[in-house]
């Protein structure tokens, strides 16, 4: 089987695990009844999310199952994308604060991940992490401040400060948070993690609407500073994403960091049966495999459509025409094997014949999604008058591979 790509798998740290293990145990809800809630927030999540109550996590329940099954997971995307940002984003002195901004923050999910990572992760001694919560819902905040508390206390830091504020994203007005919010600006990181396409699901033109929420949010974003978008990675939320992206591209003044290689309308719009998202390697904590057998669920993999945005113009990589993103999984068909590519130039289909594999192109076997890629020439054959929209590697063409993931 391919692998699905060459890093090791994500993992939630002993001491993170921990601290969500204990809140846990305080919950006191029976293992049958916590089983069940997941699999009744999976079905909310995945097929009726237009039906996710508001604050859904009111329910003891439902606020276990989040806590013991869904944080773990979440967390872990965002420490993913967390390390895939530019270092310039976090690189502090000693003296240094590095200031974080968690919208639409549930039970801290975006803060408890951001503060496990700067305590594994920051380069250097010193310095203060700062974090701001956003949440429409008192009951959650108190949680995520209850996670906070526990970890520090653990984790034994002193320089980690959470200020969390109920606040509405659709009503920036109602309420003095957006007030306080801006007196904490400028922000190295701003979080949107499964959030965005929860609002303004009403409104007449709700991409505009969200597309006014994030432009409005990048005002606050420091100059060298990343704004981290995270969506389920579902055809809906996914698409839903890809529009908010081409509304801002299209208002300039920020660039797409990741993972897009380009600035142009995306070209999974075109197909509206098309949408594009990542699977990155997980190793999911024993709590999570134990209802994963329970209730017939595999969640031995990340999935989540994303953006990191810039505002200084920094890109993954740079941007030329014989580099792409691989934007499906490696195809191995008879005789062939294939993937589906983007850039500049749009979406495309390549494959490489088994019979053309050699040394210079031996790196289309290690291809997954989300690799960034090199290939020195794609050719489409030509019959009666029509150019094939398959591209084909030929056996002289090299192929690198630039980035994993």
């Amino acid at each position: 089987m391919q692998p699905l790509n060459s890093k090791a798998p994500a993992t939630i740290s002993s001491l993170l695990q921990q601290t969500i293990d204990d809140m846990a145990a305080q919950a006191g809800v029976e293992r049958g009844r916590l089983a069940q809630a997941v699999v009744e927030l999976s079905r909310l999540f995945t097929k009726e999310r237009g039906a996710l109550g508001h604050p859904y996590l009111d329910d003891g329940a439902f606020a276990a199952a989040y806590l013991q099954y869904f944080l773990p997971v979440n967390l872990s995307k965002i420490q993913v994308l967390l390390d895939e940002m530019p270092e310039e984003t976090y690189l502090k002195g000693p003296t240094e604060r590095f200031s974080v901004l968690d919208l639409g923050s549930g039970p801290g999910t975006g803060a408890l991940a951001v503060l496990d990572w700067w305590h594994h992760q920051r380069p250097t001694p010193g310095g203060e992490l700062s974090v701001i919560t956003i949440d429409n819902a008192r009951s959650t905040l108190r949680q995520a401040e209850a996670l906070w508390d526990r970890y520090c206390r653990a984790a034994g830091t002193r320089s980690a400060r959470l200020q969390t504020c109920e606040g509405d994203l659709e009503r920036p007005t109602k309420g003095p948070w957006l007030g306080q919010v801006k007196q904490g600006a400028p922000y190295d990181v701003i979080i949107l993690a499964n959030c965005l396409n929860e609002i303004h699901r009403d409104a007449p033109d709700p991409i505009a609407a969200r597309t006014s929420v994030v432009s409005e949010m990048l005002s606050l974003l420091a100059p060298h500073g990343t704004m981290m978008i995270l969506e389920p990675a579902l055809r809906e939320t996914s698409r839903s994403l890809h529009q908010v992206r081409d509304r801002l591209l299209q208002a300039g003044s920020r660039t797409v960091y990741s993972p897009c290689l380009h600035e142009r309308s995306c070209p999974a719009l075109v197909n509206p049966d098309d949408w594009c998202h990542e699977e990155r390697a997980w190793d999911p904590p024993a709590c999570i495999k134990e209802i994963d057998e329970e209730v017939g669920f595999i969640k031995d993999a990340l999935k989540f459509s994303y953006l990191l945005l810039r505002k200084d113009g920094r890109t993954i990589v740079g941007r030329r025409p014989d580099i792409y993103r691989v934007v499906s999984e490696l195809r191995e068909l008879k005789g062939e094997k294939r993937v589906w590519l983007c850039n500049e130039s749009g979406r495309c289909e390549v494959g490489r014949l088994d019979r053309l594999a050699s040394p210079k192109n031996a790196a289309v076997d290690d291809w997954h999604r989300g690799a960034i890629v090199q290939i020195e020439r794609i050719v489409r054959k030509e019959r009666k008058g029509k150019v094939s929209a398959l591209g084909r590697i030929e056996r002289d063409a090299e192929v690198k591979i630039i980035r994993s993931v």
